[in-house]
């Protein structure tokens, strides 16, 4: 693999100097970067909000236990529709008004949450929001590595693997908080992410743009042209990305299925009723998982993700233990250990994926690497909560683990592999 999977691009890439968009002048770099990284991790945090009020709707509109993870899908299936719609637009129109867009789609969603008295709305609220994560997406990856200190320029990629676990993290915990002693959780927390959200627009109509080609655009004579958009892979790339994105499906198929059934399968282990129980457990995987990315930063991106992979084939053979235990402290302690492999196999993937693209390009690469994140997250979790329907939570979560471990073992062998032949191609991932 390039040298350059070390290190983040400089502000100045293909012989054009990136200047702040007009109404930024002035604006620092660094203070972009941390206003694109509140972003992603307020994004984050909207998605996992509702894992937290699953079982509250599950109660209230007696919903099976497949119409939740259904309702769970259909946000992942517009993060989807918004990656392959306008994954490449922030790198034509530029990161700012990108951004922009999304989060005012963020704050129509959180007003159709806090309206919901049924399904429809939930749908509803559920496909905005995930159009408004998908429309950002790579705006928000790209524009963290372009923005990356200078002084510390791998802080882009840790911030982009550390962002979504923060969020899901801070989501999950603060949601259960609410529901279980707030009055009228399911409109307070979502008032409360609109406010969030309005002062994050804010924020990023003062930033600096950072695209390159948007900057190039400018430069030519002030006239822009909308490229059409598309996610793409480079030729030279695509055989790297394929061993790579192994390891985004696995972390992403667990995220999937614990955002989604993980609270149920909580407090049916624990045998509580506390409604922040479920908020706690999906708390405590992304915490394990940030706490790993901050103590592997510094860490070589392959031999993290190696590590993550290790981490994670460990944290899934102790859940497999405790479902055939039936031990809630066994499952207390292996969803820890699955955080902490799910982080570390994150962010060594997402540093060595992003090396792979020019800068000019980054945008499309990075919403690719999301493509392939939300399908792993969305597809398995349908499918485990419709077979929880027939065959229950308990053999359907075991079901769902060993594969999940199959496609690590996977995963894990092809990283090896990668990296012995960088050791002999003399590269660095």
């Amino acid at each position: 693999m390039p040298t350059t999977a070390r290190t983040a691009p400089s502000a100045t890439t293909t012989g054009v100097t990136l200047r702040p968009a007009a109404g930024a002048a002035g604006a620092p770099r660094s203070s972009g970067f941390w206003v694109v990284g509140a972003v992603l991790v307020l994004l984050m945090l909207s998605s996992s909000v509702p894992s937290a009020l699953y079982v509250l709707y599950q109660q209230e509109w007696g919903l099976s236990s497949g119409m939740i993870t259904v309702v769970f899908a259909l946000y992942a299936v517009t993060v989807l529709a918004g990656l392959l719609l306008f994954g490449s637009l922030s790198d034509t129109l530029g990161r700012r008004p990108v951004l922009a867009a999304g989060l005012v789609l963020a704050i129509v969603a959180m007003g159709l949450f806090a309206a919901a008295q049924g399904l429809g709305l939930l749908l509803a609220a559920r496909a905005v929001q995930g159009l408004a994560v998908g429309l950002a997406a790579g705006a928000m990856g790209a524009a963290l590595l372009e923005l990356a200190p200078r002084s510390r320029p791998a802080l882009g990629a840790q911030v982009n693997s550390a962002g979504p676990t923060v969020g899901i993290g801070l989501g999950g915990i603060g949601a259960g908080l609410l529901v279980q002693y707030a009055p009228a959780p399911t409109v307070l927390t979502y008032l409360l992410l609109v406010g969030a959200f309005a002062v994050s627009l804010v924020g990023v109509a003062r930033m600096a743009e950072s695209a390159p080609g948007r900057a190039a655009g400018r430069a030519a004579g002030g006239r822009f042209k909308l490229a059409p958009h598309r996610i793409h892979i480079p030729a030279a790339a695509r055989g790297r990305f394929a061993v790579l994105i192994l390891t985004i499906v696995a972390v992403w198929s667990v995220g999937g299925f614990y955002l989604s059934l993980g609270p149920h399968l909580a407090l049916s282990l624990l045998q509580s009723t506390n409604y922040l129980v479920g908020g706690a457990t999906v708390a405590l995987l992304a915490g394990a998982a940030t706490a790993a990315q901050l103590l592997l930063g510094r860490t070589e991106a392959l031999r993290t993700a190696v590590l993550g992979l290790l981490g994670l084939l460990g944290g899934l053979a102790l859940v497999l233990l405790a479902l055939g235990l039936g031990s809630a402290p066994v499952f207390l302690v292996a969803t820890a250990v699955l955080g902490a492999g799910w982080g570390a196999a994150f962010l060594g993937s997402f540093r060595a994926l992003s090396a792979l693209a020019e800068p000019a390009h980054r945008g499309e690469l990075t919403a690719a690497v999301y493509v392939f994140a939300y399908l792993a997250m969305s597809v398995p979790a349908v499918l485990a909560g419709l077979l929880t329907n027939i065959h229950g939570l308990h053999r359907t979560s075991v079901g769902f683990m060993a594969t999940v471990a199959a496609v690590c073992a996977l995963a894990l062998l092809a990283t090896l592999r990668l990296a012995a032949r960088n050791r002999t191609e003399g590269s660095t991932a």
